[in-house]
C-alpha cells in the first residue's frame, strides 16, 4: 500500500508554528515517498469552533505553499461515525452506560463506553523505538457522548480507518493518546498505522512552548513580514537534520529530496526568533523588484500617515539602504517610525551644538561647511553622485581630519546622530537641496 498521511488540525484557536511543522513534516514524507497527504479539520469542539480559526487553516497553508491531495471537514463523516458505533455496541465491544452528566445540570445522560480489554499494549515509534502501556488503568472508556456524538478518539480512528491512513506523524503530546486508539482500532478491525510523534517545540529558556505566554499563531509571524519560505526552511529544521554536515539553507524541492523520518530528533527544538529573522534575511536579500514594491508600499505607508511629503524617486534610491539593514518587512516599519528616513524627505531641525565634531569648534565647523558648499557647486549637475561627491571632498577631509569635515556635513544633512554617509545622503536628496541645508546649518 502506498503512504497515506494526515494533518488534522482544529478550528479552536489560530494556526501555530507547531502545527505548521507538523503538517510541513507529514508532507515532505508524503511527497518523499510518492503518497498522499490529506487535510482534515477535526470540528468534533463544537462550542470551540470557530469560522474565523477555520479560515485561519486554510489561508495558513496557502501561506506556506503546502497543497492536499484531499481535503474535507470531520463532522461531515459523522453517519460513518454513528454507524460504526452502533456496529460496536450490536456487536458488544461497546455499550450504552446511563450516568449523571459532568455538568452542573443534575440529569442522567447515555454514554458509549468501550469494553477494555484490559492488556498491555506495544507499539513501535519510528522516534521513539517500542513504547509500552498498561491500559488496564482506562478502565471502559467513553468513546462518545451519545450514538449521535462521537467523541475525539472514536471520530479519529474512524477517519484514519476509512482514509487508510499508513502513517501518523504528530506532535509526542499524543503520546498518551495512542493506547485508547489503539484500542478503538482493534475493536474496529482497522490495521495499526506506523506512528511517529515529534518533539516538543520549547521556548529558549527550554520550557514547554505555550499560546497563552509565547507568540506562537503563525498569522502574527506573516504580520511582521516574514517570507513563506523562511518560516519552511527554519521548521523544517526544528527537530530534523539531514544528517551529513552544517546545511542550513533548502528549497522546498531541496527538503522533499532529503527527508526522512530517521532523521528527526527526539529531543525538543529550541524556538529562536533571531534564528527566524536570519533565515528571513537570506531569502529576503534575492528578492528583486517585488521586494522593492513592498517597501515602498511599506514606506509610504507610514510616512504619509506622518504627515510627511512622499517622493517617490528619492524612496527608490533608499531601497538599497534599507535592504542592508533589515531582517523582515517589519523592520522598515519600525525605522520610519523612529524617523530614520524624514530627512530624505523634509528639512531637519539641528542643534547648533552639534554641529561641530568633539575636537571642534563651531568655527572651525562653519569653515568646513563653507569648503564643502564650493566644492559641491563645482560639480556638474549629471556627474552628482555619491562617488563623485566622494572625489570632491576625501583630501581635504583626510587633511583636516575625517570627523571635522564629514561629521558636520552629515549632520547638516541629516539632524540625526546616525545616520547614512553624507556622500549617499547628499546624493539622495539631490544638490540644490544638500547645498540648502548645509548653508543653513552654517548660519546656526
Amino acid at each position: 500500500m502506498s503512504v497515506r498521511v494526515r494533518i488534522a488540525p482544529s478550528p479552536t484557536g489560530y494556526f501555530h508554528f507547531g502545527l505548521a511543522r507538523t503538517a510541513l513534516y507529514n508532507y515532505l514524507f508524503a511527497k518523499k515517498e510518492g503518497g498522499a497527504i490529506i487535510l482534515r479539520v477535526e470540528d468534533t469542539d463544537k462550542k470551540r469552533n470557530s469560522p474565523e480559526f477555520l479560515q485561519d487553516i486554510y489561508d495558513s497553508f496557502n501561506w506556506l505553499g503546502l497543497s492536499f491531495d484531499e481535503k474535507y471537514v470531520q463532522s461531515e463523516h459523522l453517519e460513518r461515525h454513528k454507524e460504526l458505533l452502533r456496529k460496536l455496541v450490536a456487536e458488544d465491544k461497546a455499550y450504552i452506560s446511563k450516568e449523571v452528566a459532568k455538568d452542573d445540570s443534575v440529569r442522567e445522560v447515555e454514554v458509549v463506553r468501550l469494553r477494555n480489554p484490559g492488556r498491555s499494549i506495544t507499539f513501535n515509534d519510528v522516534i521513539r523505538g517500542d513504547i509500552t502501556f498498561d491500559t488496564t488503568e482506562l478502565k471502559d472508556f467513553v468513546i462518545a457522548r451519545s450514538i449521535d456524538d462521537p467523541l475525539y478518539h472514536f471520530a479519529v480512528v474512524v477517519d484514519d480507518g476509512d482514509a487508510q491512513i499508513t502513517h501518523i506523524i504528530r506532535g509526542e503530546d499524543h503520546i498518551s493518546n495512542t493506547p485508547r486508539q489503539i484500542l478503538i482500532q482493534e475493536a474496529l478491525g482497522y490495521p495499526r498505522p506506523v506512528y511517529a510523534h515529534l518533539p516538543l517545540i520549547l521556548a529558549p529558556d527550554r520550557t514547554k512552548m505555550s499560546k497563552r505566554k509565547h507568540q506562537t499563531a503563525l498569522k502574527d509571524f506573516r504580520a511582521k513580514g516574514y517570507l513563506p519560505e523562511a518560516m519552511i526552511n527554519f521548521i523544517a529544521l526544528l527537530g530534523w537534520s539531514e544528517g551529513a554536515g552544517d546545511r542550513e539553507l533548502y528549497t522546498l524541492p531541496e527538503l522533499i529530496e532529503a527527508f526522512s523520518l530517521e532523521g528527526i530528533h527526539k529531543a525538543g527544538a529550541v524556538f529562536n526568533e533571531e534564528k527566524l529573522r536570519w533565515y528571513n534575511r537570506q531569502y529576503l536579500v534575492l528578492k528583486g523588484e517585488e521586494f522593492t514594491m513592498d517597501v515602498l508600499n511599506i514606506m509610504k505607508t507610514e510616512l504619509e500617515g506622518r504627515g510627511i511629503l512622499w517622493d517617490d524617486g528619492k524612496a527608490r534610491l533608499l531601497v538599497p539602504i534599507i535592504r542592508e539593514r533589515i531582517s523582515i518587512y517589519d523592520d522598515v516599519r519600525a525605522l520610519v517610525q523612529d524617523g530614520e528616513f524624514d530627512y530624505f524627505f523634509s528639512e531637519p531641525s539641528v542643534d547648533a551644538a552639534k554641529i561641530p565634531d568633539r575636537k571642534s569648534t563651531s568655527g572651525m565647523a562653519k569653515e568646513h561647511l563653507t569648503f564643502v558648499a564650493q566644492a559641491l557647486e563645482k560639480i556638474p549637475d549629471d556627474a552628482y553622485d555619491a562617488a563623485t561627491l566622494k572625489d570632491a571632498l576625501w583630501d581635504y577631509a583626510e587633511e583636516k581630519g575625517r570627523g571635522a569635515v564629514l561629521w558636520p556635513l552629515r549632520y547638516a544633512l541629516s539632524g540625526r546622530d546616525k545616520s547614512p554617509d553624507p556622500f549617499t545622503i547628499a546624493a539622495i536628496i539631490g544638490k540644490d537641496e544638500t547645498l540648502k541645508r548645509i548653508r543653513a546649518a552654517s548660519e546656526q
